[in-house]
């Protein structure tokens, strides 16, 4: 493995001393409240699952993301009888029900090797470790205690591979109004995953996008949380939408602040596919409601060799009333060596991407 080459972020495996870090009040307050959870649903026979999400790498490493939770045995569903039912109703609270156990150390089976890596605070497993695998879908093996192995997709992007479509999720491709924070409770913790309303022509959009760049990675950027990643893969797949990995975060504290930042975790991630990948260029895809046009326009200003396009998405009226207003960024295109396409829908960003020969 020594010859391999990991990407900036991935650690080596080398030991490293670091400084103990002083967590925030807020933060040992969630540690001891999921200490007593996973305590008390040990004691009542709850079982180790791995709940594994698409993940992305090179030919030389890959980046494995799963969460590791204590689940209790799945109760057969009454099947009524109902013409035309639909065989599942899931509502957005169950996904918040599960356990999560903080540092669980979890095995990596990729090309028959294994590697071992370990979950944060929160049972989330992000993780780079070598591999040597070729272009395209793989799959890997994922194992935590005395879990049953669970399977997890791997997209490997080719060397050559020069251009990627970043795209986030909340009013970009779902149209949830997200923040709003009455509607965001009811649209995560109540509302059923299939009355979720995809936005018009935007699956049409990413489709032809991946089509007229064979190989290229669609990856899905959002503020949501981990929780409801399977929710979120389940509305891509049934509305047509490309695979791909999901870039989530974590809600609740850190180990330095009360809460996360949203517009953190985005930049954060940009960056990072600007130093693991740097020969590609991404089209950047978002909505005028919150602030994707900020950050990809710092994202824009500080790594222009890695953006193709701009893609904002724009909200109706009553969307932005919804979302609590439209972003203050004004005339970026007028700003910007890069191009900045506006639209309401998809059909009017790919027309626009079309004339300027991305599309």
């Amino acid at each position: 493995m020594a010859d391999q080459t990991l990407p900036p972020f991935a650690s080596s495996g080398a030991p490293r001393v670091t400084p103990e870090r002083i967590l925030h009040r807020a933060a040992r307050i969630e540690d001891a409240l999921h200490e007593f959870r996973e305590n008390r649903a040990r004691k009542r026979g709850y079982h180790t699952t791995i709940i594994p999400y698409k993940g992305y790498g090179s030919t030389e490493w890959v980046r494995v993301l799963s969460r590791v939770l204590l689940t209790g045995d799945r109760k057969p569903r009454r099947r009524l009888p109902i013409i035309g039912r639909r065989e599942e109703m899931v509502r957005g609270w169950r996904s918040f029900t599960a356990v999560p156990i903080n540092e669980v150390e979890v095995i990596v089976t990729v090309g028959g090797i294994e590697h071992q890596v370990k979950a944060d605070r929160g049972g989330v497993v992000d993780a780079v470790v070598p591999a040597t695998l070729e272009p395209g879908w793989h799959t890997i093996t994922l194992q935590a205690e005395d879990s049953e192995p669970v399977e997890s997709s791997i997209f490997v992007i080719a060397p050559d591979a020069r251009f990627g479509v970043v795209s986030d999720i909340d009013d970009t491709v779902m149209v949830t109004a997200l923040p709003r924070p009455l509607l965001a409770a009811w649209n995560t913790f109540v509302l059923d995953e299939h009355a979720r309303v995809p936005t018009p022509g935007m699956a049409v959009l990413l489709d032809r996008l991946a089509t007229e760049h064979p190989g290229s990675p669609t990856i899905y950027l959002s503020t949501g949380a981990w929780n409801v990643a399977p929710t979120l893969s389940r509305f891509l797949s049934r509305n047509l939408y490309p695979a791909g990995p999901l870039l989530l975060t974590d809600w609740g504290p850190t180990h330095d602040r009360l809460f996360r930042s949203g517009r953190e975790h985005k930049r954060d991630n940009l960056h990072r596919l600007a130093e693991e990948f740097p020969s590609m260029r991404w089209l950047l895809v978002g909505d005028d409601g919150q602030h994707d046009e900020e950050i990809y326009g710092e994202f824009e200003e500080q790594h222009p060799e890695n953006v193709a396009a701009i893609a904002i998405r724009q909200l109706s009226p009553s969307e932005a009333v919804l979302a609590g207003g439209r972003s203050k960024a004004e005339s970026m295109s007028d700003k910007s060596d890069a191009l900045w396409v506006y639209a309401p829908d998809g059909s009017g960003l790919a027309k626009q991407l079309g004339a300027a020969d991305i599309l």
